[in-house]
């Protein structure tokens, strides 16, 4: 055996609108079949190009309350007046499989996963200037200028959060900071508190040095 196995663990992506978490989240997912994307239920009316199921789970508001209610979502949070959140059974497939969901969620759902799932690793996408920030959501076309300003508000207020946050990754250039998140991952993977079977570990290891001590150990050459 050379190495010792590990569980795997949630990572959560939450940044202001305009940081590029979501970008960050698929490149993970494309890069690695150990990486995994959670799909968010959501009460969000569709956009042109996305698809049922994989980019969201579309859902009337009442139905999303009777999940949230029962307890089938890990977080949930309403954000520019849509609800979103994680169907539990996505975080428990995965683990299952030896996976990593990653979540691309925003502050308020983070810090529910901090209360409710704390194996969970949170990842507080930075954005490299506010001037960035707004130049990203003015191009992606799909807000008029009140939604805009709307966000801008939020992420003027959602980055008093980071502070709360595990890691902070700044997004000034994509490979870089996707390279850093799995930097940061490999690192996590490794904490004696996520090993499967430390002590079943530990353990043979020590009853085959008390089985050579007993057989008598070969004097070193030289």
């Amino acid at each position: 055996m050379t190495a010792l196995a590990h569980r795997a663990f949630p990572i959560v992506l939450a940044a202001p609108s305009g940081t590029g978490k979501t970008t960050i989240a698929r490149r993970l997912v494309e890069s690695d079949p150990v990486f995994v994307f959670s799909v968010s239920a959501t009460t969000r009316p569709r956009r042109t190009g996305e698809v049922e199921a994989k980019d969201y789970t579309f859902v009337a508001r009442e139905a999303f309350q009777e999940m949230a209610a029962s307890g089938d979502l890990c977080e949930w949070a309403e954000v520019h007046g849509h609800l979103y959140g994680t169907p539990r059974r996505y975080l428990e497939e995965a683990t299952e499989r030896g996976q990593h969901v990653v979540l691309d969620i925003d502050v308020q759902g983070a810090m529910q996963m901090r209360d409710r799932v704390p194996e969970a690793v949170l990842i507080f996408v930075f954005p490299p200037s506010a001037e960035t920030l707004v130049g990203r959501l003015v191009n992606r076309a799909t807000e008029g200028s009140q939604e805009l300003a709307r966000r801008l508000r939020n992420a003027r207020d959602e980055m008093d959060a980071a502070g709360s946050f595990d890691y902070l990754v700044v997004n000034d250039d994509l490979e870089r900071a996707v390279g850093q998140i799995r930097e940061l991952v490999r690192a996590e993977t490794h904490r004696t508190s996520r090993a499967r079977q430390l002590g079943l570990d530990v353990d043979r290891i020590r009853s085959a040095i008390d089985r050579i001590l007993e057989e008598g150990v070969a004097s070193p050459r030289g």
